[in-house]
């Protein structure tokens, strides 16, 4: 039996699909959990629907995304801390620190889109990278200075 499948199967394939499969298999598995419908020309037109919605979904996604990397790439921010000798400072700077920053600066940002590879423990200057969507990359400049 011919069905499209309407969510992503290991072993079997990805949404929308056209797959041939053992009867018994999709009238007892797949379609009574509405994981694959019978291949009919009214499904395949709500799969495209479906697929079309979707890729204008991720292509408005895309351009929000682009529009905040352009506003962060604009920004430099500046973290004051306490530090000590040879510029060391006490505790260090976070991406919980990162993000309230951007907020004073009117961006609210996910701490879990701001990329450190480990917690910044030195004064100085830093690019750390922010990701907001699989293809568009931003950075921002964050200043670590003593207080």
């Amino acid at each position: 039996m011919e069905v499209i499948l309407l969510q992503d199967i290991e072993n079997l394939g990805k949404e929308g699909t056209l797959v041939n499969v053992k009867d018994g298999y999709a009238r007892n598995f797949l379609i009574p959990r509405k994981l694959a419908a019978v291949s009919t020309p009214s499904v395949t037109a709500m799969l495209e629907r479906k697929k079309k919605q979707k890729a204008a979904d991720e292509a408005k996604s895309r351009e929000e995304a682009r529009a905040l990397a352009k506003k962060l790439e604009a920004l430099s921010l500046t973290i004051s801390v306490e530090a000590g000798v040879e510029d060391k400072i006490f505790g260090s700077v976070t991406s919980e620190m990162i993000r309230n920053a951007l907020r004073t600066e009117g961006v609210e940002l996910d701490k879990k889109l701001i990329v450190l590879e480990e917690p910044i423990k030195q004064l100085g200057i830093y690019q750390v990278p922010v990701k907001l969507h699989s293809d568009v990359p931003a950075t921002i400049k964050v200043w670590v200075v003593k207080k």
